[in-house]
């Protein structure tokens, strides 16, 4: 059974960047929640009660401070120590309807905290079933209004006697979502500026030597050119100065607060270090250090959220922000100026990408090393890059996820404005769990991760030097247009192994236009060939080499260029100069770097096979970025009380868990509209007679025995059973197998023959709901045929989802085979995943195989095992 919801402390930012601590009421705060209501003004006052009665603090305090129940729940916000608002809700009854209040102190005005307890209340209140709120407020009150109105919700309002009754209903859909997601961005890019545009740095830890990290950090910091003002902190060097920087012996001696500290000293000092930046008014921290132990990890992040710093690290490399001259981290050189943004949690990728960055001229906007990530991640990032009009490329390179819901659809937003670019870290990890169904069995780190990459859009490549690869092109090239690629080169077989590089990555080689190959004939040596790929020889010279591809680019049928270039004797063909709305990528044989840019910003590769596989990922990304998002499509005939019954049913008997019986599986599967092949329950072999005939006299018998799963494996399926003699033969061959253990049989029509797909979904520990989809059947191990994506699924999620597996073409059909039934498995697909968005409790559903015929989709097999879970709203706003 879903646990019943309830809140805990989080920490959250208002509008402006402060931190505000989010915690339901409880006995302890009536006397804070009667000292916030006295303390509001006369106007405050008569707008929350309709009246100036101030004994009216005590009835509240009473009421929201009352013991937590199903039917009631009080939030309380929290600023410096002291409570700034309050929001509540009581249940009206058993139609999913709640009254909701809210008050906020008179100097936390226009600051969001409404909004923000009003989401949080939100969020308990739907999982807790709640449909809707109703407000009433005096049509005076503007502020309140206001909150309502800016909720994201589809808010009607109905004007009586000078009250103003506001129905909300609590559906969290994409503009509810949007609504928040924007709210958010602007919270969180006001909370980064200390740390990222600070006016003032100070250095904790910055060692005499250079070679100390502190110390390093410093160095970067004054020769960076950093214009703020730069503090070093060291008891040891107190009233003198570090490279340049005066020293104090402690943070609070520092004449001006530092926007941002920086923190280099032993593990066990950091807590310490983080209370005394706290005890000034340090906005910011990034510790540097490492090897803290989970105790000084609590107090480190305790200490950052009460006091409102926003902290990066800690085990980390720094901060940069080339335009803001800020070079807070002890990486090799100073990053080059330029648009990427990047973020890492690895300190020797970040120096590694860092330095590439340099070398290809593409530069860095803005870099975080968020290492141990206890507050400051990728997510925090994307949404800076958003924000920041000189960032034109992201990189993001995270080995785990802390809320990957939330990453994905943050960056499918900042993925339709700029390209961002990821490494598949962890691909050869072994499946992390051992799973009894075929789909949990396929649910590898790699899968649901590229799963995540695809939807939100990401291009995420096999490795480092891929990624500088599609990096050195996205960052001076335009997307193309399409797949279709002319291959330029001085070399026929270098061409040659161009075009087969091309096609290997998905990539098209098509013959350019007639008029083209006429007009490179006139222009190029009798010997060229002048169809695609074109061949100009080897005796051209620069201006003739230019001029081939600017006829080939202006070519309609070509969407990119891919020019090889064999270093001759007879001309320096190295430094050709292109200016074209299309993209061209360059391969220089024998270039010493893998990756380079030109002086005249044309990436250029060591070998062809690169420049193919880079035009291919910006060829996928440009394709992702121009279809529309898509929406989730919610069919009216979903039986959702119906399947919450059921689940809640077996639950109650079985507190921990466990596979669902087949009666209930068929029932709970039917009440979605996933259809499965007609079925009786027997638990006699009479019964298994009687529902043989009902069905049609030609039936599969599946024993139903606990801990049985995969029945074939089991000899617990008989198929092809014919008549009553045959059933009778069979039910008898199951009962001498299983004895008492057999609860009774499934009956089940013969499907008809058809193409086996597996379909499937597993609640991710991590990731949450996933869809699973590929070749079904008996071999559906072995061949591994399978893709996934992250409930709930869009149309052209379902779309990707099954053109990207291997069984594709036997789906649309060829002519010896007609095309399935598309349109049904789509809409099964869709089925089973709003089934698993919306019950969490399903831990594996297994339909395989799910038979798709010309006329239709049937499943033949289904299991579904359940476990309790807590709802969790991962779209909520909150700090880690």
């Amino acid at each position: 059974m879903t646990q019943l919801a309830s809140a805990k402390p989080v920490f959250a930012l208002l509008t402006d960047g402060a931190q505000v601590e989010i915690r339901p009421l409880a006995a302890g705060d009536r006397e804070v929640v009667v000292a916030l209501h006295r303390g509001l003004s006369e106007e405050s006052l008569y707008l929350r009660f309709f009246a100036l009665n101030r004994r009216m603090a005590d009835q509240v305090a009473e009421r929201v401070c009352r013991e937590p129940g199903p039917d009631h729940a009080a939030f309380g916000a929290w600023f410096r120590g002291g409570l700034i608002g309050i929001a509540e809700y009581e249940s009206l009854g058993s139609d999913g309807l709640a009254e909701v209040a809210m008050a906020v102190a008179d100097h936390m005005h226009h600051r969001g905290v409404g909004t923000l307890l009003l989401e949080h209340l939100a969020s308990l209140a739907r999982a807790r079933g709640v449909r809707a709120f109703r407000g009433d407020t005096l049509a005076q009150n503007a502020a309140m209004l206001g909150v309502f109105a800016d909720a994201g919700m589809p808010a009607m309002r109905r004007l009586v006697e000078g009250v103003v009754e506001v129905m909300m209903p609590l559906a969290m859909d994409d503009r509810y979502l949007d609504t928040v997601a924007e709210r958010e961005r602007l919270a969180d890019v006001a909370s980064l500026r200390p740390l990222l545009c600070p006016g003032s740095v100070v250095v904790i830890g910055a060692g005499r030597r250079g070679d100390s990290p502190g110390g390093a950090v410093l160095r970067s910091l004054r020769d960076g050119g950093f214009q703020g003002a730069v503090y070093a902190v060291n008891p040891h060097a107190a009233g003198g100065d570090l490279r340049g920087a005066p020293c104090y012996a402690t943070v609070a001696g520092v004449p001006e607060v530092p926007d941002l500290a920086v923190v280099a000293v032993p593990a066990g000092s950091v807590p310490e270090v983080a209370a005394q930046c706290a005890g000034v008014g340090v906005r910011s921290v990034v510790v540097i250090s490492s090897g803290l132990d989970a105790e000084q990890g609590r107090a480190l992040l305790a200490t950052c959220h009460r006091a409102g710093m926003r902290l990066v690290g800690p085990n980390c490399l720094g901060v940069a922000n080339t335009g803001a001259d800020l070079d807070a981290t002890f990486a090799r050189g100073r990053p080059r100026k330029g648009g990427t943004g990047l973020v890492v949690q690895s300190g020797g990728v970040g120096i590694a990408l860092l330095d590439h960055l340099s070398r290809l001229g593409l530069g860095v906007s803005s870099f975080a090393s968020v290492g141990d990530k206890y507050d400051v991640s990728a997510n925090d990032l994307l949404m800076w890059w958003e924000s920041d009009t000189g960032t034109s490329l992201g990189i993001v390179h995270v080995e785990s996820f802390g809320n990957p819901r939330k990453f994905a659809r943050t960056a499918r937003r900042v993925g339709r404005e700029i390209p961002l670019l990821t490494v598949i870290a962890g691909r050869s990890e072994p499946g992390r769990r051992a799973a009894a169904s075929h789909t949990a069995a396929a649910l590898t780190s790699e899968v649901v991760r590229q799963a995540l990459f695809t939807q939100a859009g990401i291009v995420a490549t096999d490795g480092l030097g891929e990624l500088i690869d599609v990096a050195a092109l996205l960052g001076t090239q335009p997307l193309p247009a399409g797949p279709r690629v002319a291959i330029i080169s001085n070399a026929g077989g270098a061409g040659v192994l161009a075009a087969d590089a091309c096609v290997d990555a998905g990539l098209v080689v098509p013959p350019v236009s007639e008029a083209t190959q006429r007009a490179l004939a006139a222009l190029l040596p009798d010997c060229a060939a002048v169809s695609n790929p074109v061949d100009t020889t080897a005796a051209v010279g620069a201006d003739t080499f230019d001029e081939t591809i600017r006829l080939v680019l202006d070519d309609d049928t070509v969407d990119a260029a891919l020019v090889v270039v064999a270093p001759t004797a007879l001309g320096e063909l190295a430094s050709t100069a292109v200016r074209a709305v299309k993209p061209v990528a360059r391969v220089l044989l024998g270039q010493a770097e893998a990756a380079e840019v030109t002086d005249h910003g044309v990436p250029s590769y060591a070998f062809p096979e690169n420049a193919a596989r880079a035009l291919a990922r910006t060829w996928s990304y440009a394709r992702w970025r121009s279809r529309p998002p898509g929406a989730a499509p919610e069919p009216r005939d979903l039986g959702t009380a119906a399947v919450r019954s059921i689940i809640e049913g077996h639950l109650r008997s079985c507190p921990d868990g466990g596979w669902l019986p087949p009666r209930e599986t068929q029932r709970l599967l039917e009440a979605y509209g996933l259809p499965m092949v007609p079925w009786r329950w027997a638990e006699s072999v009479d019964e298994a007679v009687i529902a043989t005939a009902e069905l049609g006299d030609r039936v599969a018998l599946k024993a139903c025995v606990p801990g049985v799963v995969h029945k074939t494996a089991e000899g617990a399926l008989q198929l092809d059973v014919r008549g009553a003699r045959d059933v009778r033969a069979a039910y008898g061959w199951l009962k001498d197998r299983f004895g008492d253990s057999m609860e009774g049989v499934l009956v089940q029509s013969m499907a008809a023959e058809g193409v086996e797909v597996l379909c499937g979904a597993v609640q991710d520990e991590v990731f949450g709901p996933v869809v699973v989809f590929g070749t079904g059947g008996v071999d559906t191990d072995a061949f591994g045929d399978r893709a996934a994506r992250l409930a709930p699924l869009t149309g052209t999620d379902v779309e990707e989802l099954i053109e990207q597996v291997r069984v594709a073409p036997l789906l649309r059909g060829h002519p010896g085979r007609p095309a399935g039934d598309l349109a049904a498995l789509r809409d099964l697909l869709l089925r089973l995943s709003l089934l698993a968005d919306h019950h969490p409790e399903i831990a594996e559903l297994d339909l395989n195989p799910t038979i798709v015929r010309p006329d239709g989709v049937v499943a033949v097999d289904a299991r579904i095992r359940l476990a309790p879970q807590r709802r969790w709203d991962p779209y909520l706003r909150r700090l880690r």
